[in-house]
């Protein structure tokens, strides 16, 4: 596997880069007991020069660098060691993290690129104005597959976040019969006859097969109000309409500006993916 891999990311490609210039020390999250600054997972690559990524910054991360350089100077191959966030490394987190960390050589790539993949949340964007894009700029660097549907093939940029998939789709519904399992859904297009037909499609597939997972659409209160009554009359029931999020966002952000909405329809998505895994 090289460096140019489509399904690396930019973290990953500088991970295995930093693995051609020598070995590295894997330090990985293995449990936290109380309070810790990151979750069990997380992990940074220590060199004899740089980290990359974070298990949470502060004294922790640089007792965990100190150990991790000792261990690339030394004969260990693995170690797991005991973080107390107390007094004696002056964080008030109060809990103890325990560490894996493990020297890694080029070879050994094949087998630790799995610890370091986070899952991903396919999410598909049907809409490439405003706020579409200001999305696209903040979704991208979190835990989404992002698929980004419009019926114009002209809207798109011409350079795009690494790893968004730009897809023209005419009729634009029709691509939600093309999204994966367990896809989180936006709609934003430029009319609200798309949009209309985007929620349908999804309220159709959601009653075929109950693999949508989230459905948002943008908008007020009164064009939800409308698109109800429009998705009544086209046979949807009053439970299945309560699928659909509308307005976007957390509550309580009134900015209407596209970055605004961004970063509220952001923290949504985060929330639910939360709750969802929570309940896995």
């Amino acid at each position: 596997m090289s460096d140019t891999n489509p399904a690396l990311t930019p973290l990953l490609r500088a991970v295995y880069a930093a693995l051609q210039r020598g070995d590295v020390a894997l330090a990985r999250v293995a449990e936290v007991q109380g309070s810790g600054p990151r979750e069990a997972g997380a992990w940074m690559v220590v060199t004899a020069w740089a980290t990359l990524n974070t298990i949470g910054g502060g004294r922790l991360e640089w007792e965990v660098t100190a150990c991790a350089r000792a261990l690339l100077r030394g004969e260990e191959e693995q170690v797991r060691q005991r973080f107390a966030l107390g007094p004696s490394l002056g964080q008030c987190c109060g809990g103890v993290v325990h560490v894996d960390l493990m020297r890694v050589r080029a070879a050994d790539w094949p087998r630790v690129l799995p610890l370091l993949h986070t899952p991903r949340t396919p999410l598909s964007l049907f809409g490439g104005g405003h706020v579409g894009r200001a999305l696209v700029s903040v979704l991208a660097p979190l835990p989404f597959a992002l698929r980004w549907v419009d019926s114009r093939d002209e809207i798109f940029p011409d350079t795009v976040p690494e790893g968004v998939v730009c897809e023209h789709s005419e009729p634009v519904q029709a691509a939600v019969a093309d999204m994966a399992p367990g896809s989180a859904v936006l709609i934003m297009s430029f009319s609200h006859a798309e949009d209309l037909d985007v929620v349908a499609a999804c309220l159709t597939r959601q009653r075929e097969r109950g693999d949508v997972g989230f459905i948002g659409l943008i908008g007020s209160k009164t064009k939800w109000a409308t698109f109800r009554h429009r998705l009544e009359a086209r046979g949807f029931s009053a439970q299945e309409l309560a699928q659909v999020h509308c307005p976007i966002g957390v509550p309580g952000i009134s900015g209407k500006a596209p970055e605004v909405v961004a970063v509220a329809v952001a923290a949504q998505l985060l929330q639910w993916v939360e709750a969802r895994d929570a309940v896995a």
